[in-house]
């Protein structure tokens, strides 16, 4: 038996068979494609296939090829190896790719710890559904170059989902695809979709939101992957089919035993059909997995640019029989068209909001919600490549970071374009954030936002010395406080001082202890006071008149925050 299955398995009888054989082969040689024993193994087995949509890819077809017989740990791999690694040619991992698997295990450790999600899972199931983003060709941001789609839903040899996203990201307004390097499809993906890279889009075509996203739905339902019956009830979330958790769990122990990074673009690429979409030929090409034999195997013989690519499906179809995956596909692309014709590019019709409503800020702050939007055809489809200019209006120091008040950006493949976050100024009030495309007759649309003062909700003294003065001097100690918001330093706050009648009313005294204004006189309301970068706020010397007693001073914070201090003015002791 060769010690490579450099082909695609396809469901049935006879290659059920062969995936057992394969999957046994690797066992008997304790390569690290041995499946681990557990309970769950034997159920998922017995268990009928669930409904499609019922899983993160609509039990879409995948790629089955195994890794080879060799073990990639060998001297110069390691599974933490940072920069270009040696070894087998399927250990190595895109860069991007790699990263943003890491980064995802990373996340889930800090929100799931309990989930105990590694980065090698998720790699295992990137290689099966898309080949790790069809061998890394993503952009620096870690997007497709080109939509991972699987075959139309549409019942004709896969599942039958009828269309939820309106086409915004397979580009099927009848019918869902599986989209993007882990291959959800757009119902799943409406739930489970994140932002991992911070560009306020989630979008299934990035693999740093895909890998996130993926991690998230696999560690749902309170699962533990390092116990076994979780690990393998989770990859049968994913894809419910006996014979894709194997191929997984083959993956995975595969990596566990050690990978290397490769520069994006670089990665091997499974043999056979893939998503429906047009796989570009990589440059440079890259590196054909090597057989178990000590003479390497040659790399496939280039085509002549003239030729038609032998595959023209991205990877993760290609498996009619089960249409069990998040996202759907199969084996047999559907009809592209003539290649040589271009499709007559989409008209923008309109834009239309799809972020927030109202956006509001505490001065000084950032805004956590972000200005979005998305362009859209006659037929209501997303139109990429669309310029959109975003731009503050109105009396406001606002401004986007870093520092523009205008700016414009591109919609991506689902249309939308997201303005970055807005940082708040000291000016506190309402202002404008409109968003308009250069095209006739297409009318712009308008957020409002607001920025309001900065606010605290505790203020406390600092020191607790009783504050006493003989009559006609000077209090000793100055006043100090504290504010605080939400438990944290509360920097910038407006408060009031004021020397009140009585601990029920607000109004100033007329005598008793006062502060000085610029000129000496007696003031006894302090407006316009404000706390510094650490919460704290420090009142000017107060004297003390002719009047003995007890007095209330009471400090009052923008927010709500209050305090009343005592001051004791006592007559001079006899001569």
């Amino acid at each position: 038996m060769s010690a490579l299955f450099g082909r695609r398995l396809r469901r049935g009888a006879t290659t059920t068979a062969v995936a057992a054989a394969a999957i046994a082969a690797l066992s008997a040689s304790q390569a690290p494609g041995a499946i681990p024993s557990g309970p769950g193994g034997a159920q998922a087995a017995a268990d009928a296939n669930p409904p499609a949509d019922s899983s993160a890819t609509g039990n879409s077809p995948y790629y089955t090829e195994l890794p080879p017989l060799v073990t990639p740990d060998e001297p110069g791999t390691s599974i933490d190896l940072p920069a270009l690694g040696t070894g087998p040619a399927e250990a190595g991992i895109p860069a991007s790719v790699l990263a943003a698997y890491k980064q995802a295990e990373q996340s889930l450790a800090e929100t799931k710890p309990g989930c105990n999600l590694p980065w090698q899972l998720l790699a295992a199931i990137g290689k099966v559904e898309s080949g790790q983003a069809r061998g890394g060709r993503v952009d620096a941001n870690g997007t497709t170059l080109a939509p991972i789609l699987g075959p139309v839903l549409n019942g004709n040899g896969f599942a039958n989902i009828s269309d939820t996203d309106n086409g915004a990201y397979d580009g099927d307004s009848t019918h869902d695809r599986a989209v993007g390097p882990m291959q959800f499809i757009p119902s799943t993906w409406a739930t489970w979709g994140r932002d991992a890279n911070g560009d306020g889009r989630k979008d299934p075509n990035n693999i740093y939101d895909a890998a996130l996203a993926a991690g998230e739905y696999l560690c749902h339902a309170d699962r533990d992957l390092s116990v076994d019956a979780d690990l393998r009830q989770a990859i049968l979330s994913y894809n419910h089919s006996q014979e894709y958790l194997s191929t997984v769990l083959t993956w995975f122990e595969y990596y566990n035993k050690g990978t290397h990074e490769v520069p994006d673009g670089t990665g091997v690429l499974p043999v056979g059909t893939g998503p429906a979409d047009p796989v570009p030929s990589p440059t440079p090409t890259p590196t054909p997995t090597p057989p178990p034999s000590p003479s390497p195997k040659p790399s496939p013989k280039p085509q002549k640019p003239s030729e038609p690519s032998p595959d023209p499906s991205p990877p993760g179809s290609g498996v009619p029989e089960d249409p069990s995956k998040p996202g759907g596909g199969g084996s047999t692309p559907p009809s592209t068209g003539d290649p040589t014709t271009p499709a007559p590019k989409p008209v923008v019709k309109r834009i239309e909001k799809t972020g927030t409503g109202t956006l509001t800020a505490v001065a000084g702050s950032q805004f956590t919600e972000r200005t979005s939007v998305r362009a859209v055809d006659a037929a209501g489809k997303p139109v990429a490549d669309v310029p959109v200019r975003f731009e503050i209006v109105g009396d406001t120091d606002a401004r986007f970071t870093p520092g523009k008040s205008a700016l414009t950006l591109t919609t991506g493949e689902d249309g939308t374009a997201t303005a970055p976050p807005v940082q708040a100024g000291e000016q506190t009030g309402e202002f404008t954030i409109r968003a308009t495309v250069d095209v006739e007759n297409v009318a712009g649309v308008e957020y409002t936002a607001s920025v309001t003062a900065r606010e605290a909700d505790g203020l406390t003294r600092t020191g607790d010395k009783e504050l006493t003065a003989e009559t006609g001097k000077e209090f000793a100690d100055q006043i100090s406080v504290k504010a605080t918001y939400q438990g944290e330093a509360a920097s910038g706050v407006a408060a009031t001082a004021t020397m009140i009648t009585s601990a029920s009313g607000s109004a100033p005294r007329a005598d008793g202890p006062y502060f000085k204004d610029a000129d000496g006189n007696p003031l006894r309301e302090l407006k316009d006071l404000k706390t510094d970068a650490n919460g704290a706020l420090q009142l000017p010397k107060i004297y003390a008149d002719d009047t003995t007693g007890t007095f209330l001073l009471r400090i009052e914070t923008e927010g709500g925050a209050t305090l009343t201090i005592e001051l004791k003015v006592t007559a001079p002791p006899a001569a």
